[in-house]
This record gives C-alpha cells, sequence and structure tokens, in this order.
C-alpha cells in the first residue's frame, strides 16, 4: 500500500481554475505590497545577495525590488506576463513559463548564485517540485529568499493559503521546503515594518545545502 501524500491534492485548489495563462495575460503595473513592505523585501535582499551574484528572480514581473546600490552579474526573472519582464529595468534575460503547467525550470545545474520569491509562493499548486528544481540550479550554499504578506489575487490562491494565518503560511512554506530536500538551513523571519501602518512581511530564507565539511562562505 502505497503512503498517503503529505499534501493532499485538495490543499492545492483555487477558487478560479481557469489556465493561469488567462489571468496573466493583460500585464499588472501596479506594487502588490506597500512601500514599507517593498522596502522590507530589498532589505532582505540587500543582506543576502552579495554583489556580483547571478541570481533568478522567479515569479518575477514588472519590479524585481532589489537594491539599487548593487550590481549584480545577472539577474534572470521568470515569470507569466513577457510585458511586465521586458519592462523590468533589473533583468539581464527573462523566460515566460507557468510554473503551474510546468515545474521544471529551463536552466543548468548550479546556474545561480541567489534566488527569490517574492509575494508569489501562495500561486504555486506544485510547490515542492519547483523548490526541489531551486535546489538544483542554485549552487550549493546559496540563499532562496521567500518574502509574502497578507495581500493576494484571492481566486489564484492555493485552498491551504486561505485556511492558514500568517504563522501558519510561515510553517507551510518551511514543510515545502522540508519536502523538497536538499534546503538546510531554513530560517522564518517576521520583517513587518510597521505594525498596523504598512503591509506585514514575512519571510522564509533557507540556503542549498552544502557538502559535509563545506561552510557557507558569503
Amino acid at each position: 500500500m502505497n503512503p498517503a501524500p503529505l499534501f493532499p491534492a485538495d490543499l492545492f485548489r483555487r477558487q478560479d481554475e481557469t489556465p493561469d495563462a488567462e489571468f496573466y495575460h493583460h500585464p499588472r503595473f501596479v506594487a502588490h505590497i506597500d512601500d514599507a513592505a517593498i522596502a522590507a523585501v530589498t532589505q532582505l535582499y540587500r543582506e543576502y545577495f552579495p554583489p556580483n551574484s547571478a541570481l533568478l528572480d522567479l515569479m518575477s514581473s514588472w519590479i524585481s525590488h532589489l537594491p539599487a546600490e548593487i550590481a549584480y552579474r545577472r539577474v534572470v526573472g521568470l515569470g507569466m506576463n513577457a510585458a511586465e519582464l521586458r519592462a523590468n529595468p533589473r533583468l539581464s534575460a527573462h523566460v515566460v513559463l507557468d510554473l503551474n503547467e510546468q515545474p521544471n525550470l529551463p536552466f543548468q545545474n548550479q546556474e545561480f548564485d541567489g534566488a527569490a520569491i517574492c509575494v508569489s509562493i501562495d500561486y504555486l499548486t506544485q510547490p515542492v517540485a519547483v523548490l526541489r528544481e531551486l535546489a538544483r540550479v542554485l549552487r550549493p550554499g546559496a540563499p532562496l529568499v521567500i518574502t509574502f504578506s497578507n495581500r493576494c489575487f484571492p481566486s489564484k490562491a492555493i485552498a491551504v493559503w486561505h485556511a492558514l494565518d500568517d504563522r501558519g503560511h510561515l510553517a507551510l512554506v518551511q514543510r515545502f521546503l522540508e519536502e523538497a530536500g536538499g534546503w538546510q538551513p531554513i530560517t522564518l523571519l517576521d520583517r513587518s515594518p510597521a505594525p498596523g501602518h504598512s503591509d506585514p512581511l514575512y519571510a522564509v530564507v533557507a540556503r542549498v545545502a552544502l557538502p559535509q565539511n563545506q561552510a557557507v562562505i558569503d
């Protein structure tokens, strides 16, 4: 007898199950969190992504929130809307791909020095598969910064996201990473800038597990 799946399929259903390509067909040149929460995202990137890194901005759009004063060797954006990606001034290249249809990433092993998923993890219907792929395309020790708030497109967020509070979201993302494997350590952060006065901002930061006896060098 096969064991029950850790995450039953019902957890990943959405209110709107029409193809995501239709939902994201028209560009949305808007910010999905407020300025204070954006600044908190940028600060995290400042802390975890060193200058001259090659970065993957997963589920990207027209803005990446990377610190303006830091130059990166390469920034690749992967998202759903070509017009938004073309408008993003920080991207060196971009890929249009629906990860809910195709979770395999079109990149080489250990191609990137870091990756980000900003306010989008709640839309993935195959998050474990995507996170497993991210562990493949990042070098050992490389950071993944996953950020989220309390705002979303409700019709496209997965059912389990709606069922949990902010602390539950942190724990859920941690479980996704643990099930994907290859991530160690995993850190849960509350970077909300001003409770009650701005959007909250939470982060899960994980690193690709290193071979034994090798230390992270930032």
